[in-house]
């Protein structure tokens, strides 16, 4: 094996015309290190298996999981090795490569190219789901993708995220999967696996090169190729630190706060809310999302897996599709119920004028509004500090606290519902600045008035005295139209 620091290493080989499947048998010979194993074509990707122990075989209509049928084009082809753990040295390994001019897999015509379904639902509302699941195209998960839906619908989810590890192979199974599931839209994305950490591409179609430090990658390279392709950049179980059994899994690559799209809060059991809080006080906008990392939809599950949607995250937006989910994350519209599909429910808005996850307003109310959640506790969390909290007395809940916008730059609000010490539901910030839409103006009590015409502006101007009479006028209207409400009725 190559020595040095770099993460993966090439073995190239050279396939002739008429190649109609490609074998790859590997194998580490040893107890202590741990490879990964993948595989590129003279154009790129072809599969990457991971820590897969059977063979990769790919082929023009078929191919083993996590790999992708094709052509099978002539030229240099590369077995990608990723030393994920090398310990003995020097450290050997075994790579067998066997090219055929006819097929052993059977063909797999339910494989085709991914294209996003239309809305499934389309009302705007809160929608339920996971975003981060596996299926087998993971070497390390076993259902496929059938039962994953199954187990999701089972759980009243609306929407489930395949992210498997640096592949985009179960893309081809989607169109199929889709039809036969009509009730739990299936997003596009995969988990980007590197071995400083992990990272959700929601929204992604084509793949992502993870060998950062190798052949020029690097992580700002890889979030701006998310970006790139629509997606959204959310880091996974930012801080869980399991050695072998999880091999990079917290996350240790510095990256530009600004670009993160979301944070995983919780993954499963494991939190992650510290992390988050510390990245958005550095300068992030990250939306909060939640996912269980199911690797078995939901069977046989060890002392730190949790089932598909414990936790689930609830994101409002304009239609159950590909496009409005991804919208809804980006501009922060997204709940964590850490719990699940039943846990406490928590709307929250700031009055003014939002756009995305930024409201305009110079003074505001912040409203929140909690269902299921009767004889818990309701925290308002401002900047990272809790500034308010109240006894949740009745199924709805409403609340309201008066807010001021800073002299300058933003503050950041959102809810939480806890039981005690037990955390059950958190929302995403909402940030609120000191300024209205060019449109409207403020008077000297922070109010945005309606836009005002030349002629108003020179009243503005003028004196204390066309304020005192604008105040006038506006109580006047009020007036009248609370006279005028109290007229509206039958007859």
């Amino acid at each position: 094996m190559p020595e040095g620091d770099e993460t993966h290493f090439f073995l190239p080989f050279t396939v002739p015309g008429g190649v109609r499947e490609i074998e790859i048998r590997h194998d580490d010979v040893s107890d202590a290190n741990i490879l990964d194993w993948g595989l590129d074509d003279p154009r790129g990707f072809r599969g990457w298996g991971g820590g897969n122990t059977e063979p990769a075989i790919v082929g023009i209509d078929a191919a083993s999981r996590s790999y992708v049928p094709g052509p099978i084009p002539s030229g240099q082809w590369e077995v990608v090795v990723g030393k994920a753990k090398v310990i003995e040295r020097p450290a050997y390994y075994a790579v067998q490569v066997i090219l055929r001019d006819t097929s052993t897999l059977p063909a797999q015509p339910e494989r085709r190219t991914y294209h996003p379904p239309p809305a499934l639902d389309p009302a705007a509302r809160w929608y339920a789901g996971d975003f981060h699941v596996h299926s087998r195209e993971s070497g390390d998960a076993a259902p496929a993708i059938g039962e994953v839906l199954e187990f999701a619908k089972g759980r009243g989810l609306d929407f489930v995220l395949l992210s498997e590890h640096n592949t985009n192979s179960q893309l081809t199974y989607y169109d199929a999967a889709q039809a036969e599931h009509p009730d739990v839209l299936l997003l596009p994305g995969m988990e980007f696996t590197t071995y400083a950490g992990h990272a959700n591409a929601i929204g992604t179609t084509t793949w992502l090169d993870h060998r950062i430090g190798v052949r020029g990658a690097t992580i700002a390279d890889a979030i701006g190729d998310v970006h790139d392709q629509g997606g959204l950049f959310s880091i996974n179980h930012p801080r869980l630190r399991l050695g072998d059994l999880c091999i990079g899994c917290a996350w240790d690559h510095e990256v530009d706060p600004e670009q993160i799209d979301a944070v995983e809060i919780r993954t499963g059991i494991i939190p992650g809310l510290t992390f988050w809080e510390n990245l958005v006080a550095h300068g992030s906008h990250a939306a909060a999302l939640g996912g269980s990392d199911d690797h078995s939809a939901g069977r046989d599950l060890g002392q730190f897996a949790s089932p598909i949607g414990t936790p689930t995250t609830m994101v409002y937006a304009e239609e159950l599709s590909v496009a409005g989910i991804l919208h809804g994350v980006r501009d922060a519209r997204t709940v964590v119920k850490m719990r699940g599909p039943d846990g406490p429910m928590i709307e929250t808005e700031i009055d003014g004028h939002r756009d995305g996850d930024t409201v305009s307003a110079m003074q505001s109310t912040l409203r929140a509004l909690v269902t299921a959640g009767n004889g818990a506790t309701l925290r308002t969390i401002k900047n990272g500090d809790t500034i308010d909290e109240v006894p949740i007395t009745a199924d709805p809940f409403a609340h309201e606290l008066p807010i001021e916008a800073p002299r300058a730059g933003e503050d950041r609000y959102r809810h939480e519902v806890v039981n005690g010490a037990d955390l059950l539901t958190v929302t995403s910030y909402v940030w609120l600045q000191n300024k209205v839409p060019d449109n409207e103006v403020p008077d000297n009590d922070g109010c945005a008035l309606t836009p005002r015409t030349a002629e108003s502006r020179s009243w503005w101007v003028s004196g204390v005295a066309l304020v005192i009479l604008a105040r006038v006028m506006r109580r006047r209207t009020q007036n009248e139209r609370h006279r005028k409400r109290l007229r509206v009725g039958p007859g």
